[in-house]
């Protein structure tokens, strides 16, 4: 076990390890970031490899085209991440929380956790992942990420 690091800045927030942390240990999510500027926190709706924009009450037609495979899906559900970023002045190492849901944890996880290490780039945000039973806008979706990013002032 190694010796716990000192907060660690990451744009506008701190990475912070406890007690037991082992640098050797891959892992998608650190315990705990602290925001330590006066940045604005971004909460971003639920990204997923559907079209971000899309009519209520749902038409099944409009996501014919998204890819049904977790690969295409998860390149998808960064992309739009990365507009919503980009749209409230973040950039990736901006966010701070990540809600995984998952329709199939098993099947998928380690594809998202392969894409997500590459696109963060390094930075490793916090993270919760929940597996359910669907998600709301069409049943071909396997998984979606609610996002909290702190902008910079």
């Amino acid at each position: 076990m190694s010796a716990i690091p000192g907060p660690r800045r990451v744009g506008n927030a701190e990475v912070i390890h406890h007690e037991g942390y082992d640098e050797s240990i891959v892992s998608p999510f650190v315990p705990a970031i602290r925001v330590v500027s006066n940045a604005r926190l971004v909460f971003i709706s639920g990204v997923t490899g559907a079209p971000v924009y899309h009519d209520h009450p749902h038409q099944p037609e409009v996501f014919d085209s998204m890819p049904t495979d977790a690969a295409g899906q998860v390149r998808n559900a960064f992309d739009h991440l990365e507009l919503a970023l980009a749209a409230a002045g973040c950039e990736r190492h901006d966010v701070v929380n990540m809600i995984r849901f998952f329709t199939d944890i098993e099947a998928d996880q380690d594809i998202v956790n392969k894409h997500q290490g590459e696109w963060f780039g390094g930075h490793i945000p916090t993270s919760t992942t929940l597996e359910i039973s669907r998600l709301a806008t069409d049943p071909r979706l396997r998984f979606e990420f609610h996002v909290v990013a702190a902008a910079p002032a």
